[in-house]
């Protein structure tokens, strides 16, 4: 099964092609130009792998939470692309990309999400699976849900902005952090393929973003 997969929530960009279970993928920090950047990855990916978009059997991107640009510039490419290849699309939430990176057995999934908040969820290994133990949310750092027993490894930007709140959130129970990872395409195809393997893929026009926040910005009086 060849797989193309992409990611454009957060300031990095990646492209990443599974070819029946091997992955090559690319990243640049892309800031705010991800959507020059996005489609030449993926041509450049499949040219050094020796195919063409009439090759895959899906695509997965990273369906949010994160940058809203980001989110809606994939989720575009992404039906633009299954719709003229006709085949399926997979959306991965970039949380639980990030737990899957992170490679914890217990991993608190945390994005720095702007305007004093934080996109987080958290997921138990089960198996190969990343199970989520609590729904993907935005709240201020210091409102995060708690979490039961220790052992836990913190992922993502969120521990990078808001490192001491978290820390003094979590306490013991936080046994490691990898604040500088951030979801990854690579990380997109291996969950984009289990779900297609299971059946799971939709129709293109049926993809969409995920935002969980309804906004972008605080007003004047808000700052």
């Amino acid at each position: 099964m060849n797989i193309l997969a992409f990611d454009a929530s957060t300031e990095y960009c990646s492209a990443a092609l599974w070819l029946d279970g091997e992955i090559v993928s690319r990243q640049v920090h892309a800031g705010q130009t991800h959507s020059q950047l996005l489609l030449p990855q993926c041509q450049d990916l499949l040219a050094e792998a020796g195919l063409t978009f009439a090759d895959l059997h899906g695509i997965g991107f990273g369906e949010g939470p994160g940058s809203f640009t980001g989110l809606r510039i994939a989720c575009a490419v992404a039906q633009g692309l299954a719709f003229a290849a006709d085949i399926p699309v997979a959306g991965i939430s970039s949380l639980q990309a990030l737990a899957v990176a992170g490679n914890g057995d217990s991993v608190i999934a945390c994005l720095d999400a702007r305007m004093g908040e934080v996109y987080h969820a958290t997921y138990r290994r089960e198996a190969d699976e990343y199970v989520m133990l609590s729904e993907a949310r935005v709240c201020k750092p210091q409102d995060v849900p708690a979490v039961e027993g220790d052992g836990w490894l913190g992922c993502g930007s969120g521990f990078l902005a808001y490192g001491d709140v978290l820390a003094q959130r979590y306490g013991a129970a936080l046994a490691a952090t990898q604040a500088d990872i951030f979801p990854h395409a690579r990380d997109i195809a291996y969950l984009a393929a289990r779900k297609f393997a299971l059946g799971e893929g939709m129709a293109a026009e049926l993809a969409t973003p995920l935002y969980i926040r309804n906004k972008v910005a605080l007003k004047i009086c808000e700052r």
